[in-house]
């Protein structure tokens, strides 16, 4: 049996280092090894909020930081693995507690950036599916997170009232995703917003908090491209619901949702202005793709052979400009009047 036990091990090892070398050459396999550390990563770090909380409940207060813990072990355990960082602008505005959190939902990547900015003392309202889902489902009940059963409506309303209070006591921030599913866009734009987060904040007369990752379509799709990269996430100052009745939670919904729009939009108009630079006054050198993370260790050792980068569909517009000392009509395509009347 232990000569089994040995051979199974040498094998998942040999297989692990291969996969690694391979993911220096292969955008698919790096997929699979990113998503795989993403998974694992994922295991590990619920099991050590499992056992936090179980040990934290014994003293007073301390089991709702279990989130804390595990979102920062997270963070922590996978940058390095993936490659994955993140930058927070205006964190300072999470210091406003007790409050409402609501973050722009696109893929599981999301844990990443709340690995990164989720603060002490938080909690997170999910779905009641969620708690059935190994691991994380266990460390999210331990760790006094709140579940909402969308399908039982009197049950819904009968926990969002005793939110506030439960929130109050204890000086929580909650986190929501607004959208209440992973929207998977390629563009910078937000699924409708469920009315619930909006409810609750003015029952609650709590401050709502957006939290605006940028869309990072070029570097996870959920289907084949995995990468390593920087994510900027920005905390927005926090929109004050006190005096707000009922009626003014569809005019609250649509306010917070246009301002992380105009915030996500601001993201990638950045970004396209980035690409435009590269694509007007490109390096003299070619430059491959710059890998990260155990992908990145190992085009280090072999290289990575010939990999283009993902472009924000700006090939048509890269092959049409030139590079120029101003901002003259050829450099966008255009052909100006005077150079028209002279082929007139």
């Amino acid at each position: 049996m232990g000569r089994i036990f040995r051979g199974i091990a040498s094998f998942s090892t040999l297989s692990f280092l291969l996969l690694v070398l391979a993911s220096a050459r292969s955008r698919k396999m790096r997929y699979h090894l990113n998503a795989m550390l993403y998974v694992f990563g994922a295991c590990v770090c619920s099991s050590i909020g499992m056992v936090y909380a179980i040990f934290s409940s014994f003293i007073p207060g301390k089991r709702l930081h279990t989130n804390f813990v595990v979102a920062r072990s997270f963070f922590y355990f996978t940058r390095p693995l993936i490659g994955l960082d993140v930058t927070i602008e205006n964190e300072h505005y999470l210091q406003n507690r007790p409050a409402i959190m609501v973050g722009n939902h696109q893929s599981m990547v999301d844990t990443v950036y709340l690995g990164r900015m989720f603060p002490t003392s938080s909690i997170i309202l999910g779905k009641k599916e969620l708690l059935y889902v190994p691991f994380l489902g266990q460390f999210m009940w331990l760790g006094g997170n709140v579940f909402v059963d969308r399908k039982n409506r009197a049950s819904a309303i009968k926990t969002m009232d005793s939110i506030g209070a439960y929130m109050r006591k204890n000086n929580l921030m909650m986190f929501i995703y607004p959208e209440g599913t992973r929207s998977h866009l390629a563009t910078p734009d937000l699924l409708p917003f469920k009315k619930g987060a909006f409810h609750l904040a003015v029952q609650t007369q709590l401050p709502i908090i957006p939290v605006v990752c940028e869309n990072y379509y070029r570097l996870y799709d959920s289907k084949t491209r995995f990468e390593g990269g920087r994510l900027r996430v920005a905390v927005l100052p926090p929109i004050e619901t006190k005096g707000l009745t009922e009626q003014d939670v569809g005019p609250l919904s649509e306010n917070v949702r246009k301002v992380m729009l105009d915030q996500l939009v601001a993201f990638d108009r950045e970004l396209d202005q980035r690409d435009v630079d590269m694509t007007m006054h490109p390096s003299p050198t070619s430059q491959k793709p710059r890998l990260y993370g155990l992908a990145g260790l190992a085009a280090r050792l072999i290289g990575t052979g010939n990999q283009t980068s993902y472009k924000r569909s700006l090939d048509k517009i890269a092959q049409n400009q030139k590079v120029s000392k101003g901002p003259a009509p050829s450099d966008y395509g255009l052909v100006s009047e005077g150079s028209h009347a002279k082929t007139a």
